[in-house]
């Protein structure tokens, strides 16, 4: 079949056939009318979402997400677990908390191979997957209302259980980068099982992403400085045309070494608190940083406030 025909054939079933090189303007929007938010990656203790919020105050940044816990939340007793779903309300900060076991620390050491390194995520067996869901509903009983999801299967069983209503409406899922989605059929998967924002791979163009917002209407999570673990780039400057192209879109402030690989990995039960803290109040100056030069380029993008609707804020 000729290219061209391909193409349309796969038009037919609404994925656009190229990429979009025009770079359309998008007319999705957040709830609050607004084109993109602030998500700050690495909020893995306590007194690291406290560093976070009282930079967020000291520079008057509005911030809208925490991708926290990332070690996994069976890390925390029950009594830190409600101390940071409180301080997280309190701020009005949307919380995605990353439940454990983790799969790449399971018995089943493929993932660990470098074949198995570029592999998804996947949780092995039913007993694995009903330990992550039981966190879940736990960590949803102390008030949590956002989740990081990394397969498939796992997405879809927690969305059948929120339409039976085993799982609150207002309970958020987020899709991971390490899914490793990144085009608009997979985003058009993930969001018919039920995710409400996901993170395609890193590396895209910006006419990669745009096809993508072609047929998602859920918040894209883009990665605009991420660590040198995976590929480290910085690309502040896109910015402007990220917002005008892909809202409604969280930018992704994740710099360092590296997030779970490596022995430089900065989630891990073992990595100091201080080391962390400091780390949460740069992203914060670096979210400030983008948010000045999308102002000075694309000054129509609006930032939503803190504690805007839409937000998966916890509910102690």
């Amino acid at each position: 079949m000729p290219l061209a025909a391909t193409r349309k054939l796969m038009e037919k079933h609404g994925i656009p056939g190229t990429d979009a090189r025009d770079l359309p303007t998008s007319k999705k929007r957040f709830p609050d009318g607004a084109w993109y938010r602030m998500e700050i990656s690495g909020i893995e203790r306590p007194n690291v979402l406290e560093a976070a919020i009282d930079e967020m105050n000291k520079r008057k940044m509005p911030l809208h997400r925490m991708i926290s816990l990332v070690m996994g939340a069976t890390y925390f007793t029950k009594q830190e677990q409600k101390d940071f779903a409180q301080m997280a309300a309190d701020a009005k900060l949307e919380v995605i908390v990353t439940p454990g076991p983790r799969a790449s620390w399971y018995t089943g050491r493929q993932i660990a191979t470098p074949e198995g390194a570029l592999s998804g995520l996947r949780f092995r067996g039913s007993d694995q997957l009903s330990h992550a869901i039981d966190e879940i509903l736990s960590l949803i009983d102390i008030g949590f209302r956002g989740f990081l999801a990394v397969e498939e299967g796992e997405l879809w069983l927690l969305n059948e259980m929120k339409k039976a209503g085993d799982i609150p409406e207002d309970v958020v899922f987020k899709v991971s980068i390490y899914a490793g989605h990144g085009n608009a059929a997979g985003g058009k998967v993930l969001e018919s099982l039920g995710a409400g924002t996901f993170n395609p791979v890193a590396d895209l163009s910006l006419a990669e992403y745009a096809s993508i917002r072609q047929v998602c209407n859920i918040p894209i999570d883009m990665h605009i400085l991420l660590t040198e673990s995976f590929g480290g780039f910085t690309r502040f400057y896109d910015a402007p045309e990220v917002v005008r192209t892909l809202a409604p879109v969280y930018f992704k402030v994740e710099p360092g070494p590296a997030c779970a690989a490596t022995g430089a990995a900065l989630y891990k039960p073992w990595t100091s608190p201080d080391v962390l803290a400091w780390w949460a109040r740069e992203k914060v100056k670096f979210a400030q940083i983008i948010h000045e030069i999308v102002q000075e380029n694309f000054p129509e993008g609006t930032l939503s406030k803190v504690g805007a609707k839409g937000l998966a804020i916890p509910k102690p």
